[in-house]
């Protein structure tokens, strides 16, 4: 059983709910939420305890104005940045579902360097950063529902075509939150792709 620590990070006198899990020095894999979710989704789901039990180092933070977080004027990047640097790391995947993959998609068009691997899951944002798609690294993993309607499946496709490498996996009758939905193919996934990137680093 992983102990999973709850962090606050003070970030310009503002304070950032996170939950942490795993060995520090491992892979770590930060995880953003949707508009309705917060990081304790992550934590009810089990996907903290399944990627800290598999080796990897996991964060999942709750953005200004939701989950334990206050409102607070400091931008995504700066939130994700902070909250890195405060867990000593200086690169890692990021997982961005729905509001959080927008997020995630354009953090890693303006910080490439800082990902080690983007995971996109029915992620909106998608068309008004289209023409910057082919900018995304190969290692990207798209996931979508097969039945995703509020952003179209047809979004993570484009995806896939526009990003040389990437892969594409359609959770067969899922709807939007298809994580929620599957979340035993969820993890093997998402672990799967972790597995490719710690190959590589």
């Amino acid at each position: 059983m992983q102990t999973i620590h709850n962090k606050i990070v003070k970030i310009e006198g503002h304070h950032i709910n996170t939950l942490q899990a795993g060995d520090s020095s491992a892979l770590p894999i930060l995880l953003l939420h949707g508009k309705a979710f917060q990081a304790e989704t992550w934590q009810g789901l089990g996907t903290l305890e399944k990627m800290a039990s598999n080796g990897l180092f996991v964060i999942a933070l709750d953005l200004p104005g939701y989950g334990k977080s206050a409102q607070a004027p400091l931008s995504a990047d700066v939130v994700i940045n902070q909250v890195m640097h405060a867990a000593g790391i200086d690169k890692a995947i990021i997982v961005g579902p729905s509001m959080g993959g927008k997020i995630a998609l354009e953090y890693t068009l303006k910080q490439p360097e800082t990902v080690h691997g983007l995971v996109l899951v029915g992620s909106v944002g998608v068309l008004e950063n289209r023409e910057r798609l082919c900018e995304l690294p190969s290692s990207t993993l798209i996931i979508w529902g097969e039945n995703d309607q509020i952003s179209d499946p047809s979004n993570g496709v484009l995806l896939h075509e526009s990003i040389p490498g990437s892969k594409l996996v359609i959770f067969a009758g899922a709807k939007h939150p298809c994580y929620l939905e599957q979340p035993e193919l969820w993890h093997k996934t998402l672990l799967n792709f972790a597995k490719t990137i710690t190959s590589k680093t």
